[in-house]
């Protein structure tokens, strides 16, 4: 065994078998250092709107990646914006993805993809339109695991250019992945060495923040704590601002710092028609309107025309599906749930 280190140690190639698929982003953690250098760490405020960030912070080819799980705790605002001001050939991370998928889908936004979690709107169904666009021809697809991309946003946050794993080892997923299986150094065995994920942009719905962009997030994080990390632009929306006293007074409740954050967007309901965990329910009777409208492609676009083309901004979108008592309605849901 010692031997075989040793030669492999000479030769640098631990390398075995490679993932025949694309892989989209750049792993080097230098490189990604050196735009994180450049961030600014001053403690200044980032209040902004979603149109400015999504015209000044999104440009089209950029790699975006989005928090929150499922539809669960999404920056429906952000999201809806990058189609309506029609930003085209992204890349993007589908790790646990479903309505944020769906809305970007609409507005073919992305043609690289990186794969986990899509077109499945968990018990709700499939997004029939995400299928036809996935399904066209015009999207590249590398296939990862939900953990595999939750390991790949890690890497990135640890500011490696990989992170070693055991899984998808022999499978298709692997096959289709860009992975690659290589030797450990120390004891020779075999891993899958996953690349460190940096994306160009992220966006994070979180429950409350000061102006700075120090954070607090209730109910499941997912990977959104390593994907504030990870990625080179950040911008937060969230449903409410609090004074900086409030998150001085209990700092281990922040769960994401102010220097990960370029810019911050107070958007109320901002999860809407998504849950926002201990805030409102889902509107699931207008989830259901999506997924009915998707099956006629003449029908869907006069709907996206309609939802999101024909809205200024989140705020008109929200008063066009019920406004305030719609959302007060969501609300009471959300609060009688942990009681039926």
């Amino acid at each position: 065994m010692s031997t075989m280190l040793k030669d492999k140690n000479k030769d640098n190639n631990f390398v075995l078998n490679s993932g025949q698929n694309e892989l989209f982003t750049n792993p080097d953690a230098d490189a990604a250092r050196e735009v994180f250098r450049k961030k600014s760490r001053a403690l200044k405020p980032k209040l902004s709107t979603a149109e400015e960030v999504v015209r000044t912070m999104v440009q089209d080819g950029d790699y975006i990646a989005i928090g929150g799980f499922g539809a669960n705790r999404i920056p429906t605002a952000i999201l809806h914006e990058i189609v309506r001001q029609g930003k085209k050939h992204l890349g993007f991370a589908g790790h646990t993805s479903t309505h944020d998928f769906q809305i970007l889908t609409a507005g073919e936004c992305f043609d690289r993809l990186d794969i986990a979690y899509i077109i499945g709107l968990e018990a709700r169904g499939l997004s029939p339109n995400a299928r036809r666009y996935v399904e066209s021809g015009k999207v590249k697809l590398t296939e990862w695991t939900n953990a595999t991309l939750s390991w790949r946003i890690k890497a990135a946050a640890m500011g490696l250019s990989f992170m070693p794993a055991r899984n998808i080892m022999g499978t298709d997923t692997f096959k289709y992945s860009a992975a690659k299986e290589i030797l450990c150094p120390f004891t020779g065995q075999k891993y899958a060495a996953f690349p460190a994920l940096y994306p160009d942009f992220a966006a994070i719905h979180v429950h409350e923040c000061d102006v700075y962009g120090n954070a607090h997030v209730y109910g499941a994080s997912v990977s959104d704590q390593d994907l504030a990390k990870a990625a080179k632009r950040l911008v937060l929306t969230t449903e409410r601002i609090i004074p900086n006293e409030k998150i001085r007074q209990n700092p281990e409740g922040t769960f994401i710092p102010y220097w990960c954050v370029d810019a911050i967007v107070e958007v109320p309901y901002g999860s809407y028609p998504g849950n926002m965990p201990y805030e409102y329910f889902s509107d699931e009777q207008h989830i259901r309107e999506w997924l009915k409208y998707e099956k006629d492609p003449d029908e869907f676009k006069k709907f996206i025309d309609r939802q999101i083309f024909g809205t200024k901004n989140f705020y008109e979108y929200l008063e066009l599906n019920g406004g305030i008592e719609k959302m007060k309605k969501l609300r009471a849901i959300e609060f009688l749930i942990p009681n039926e």
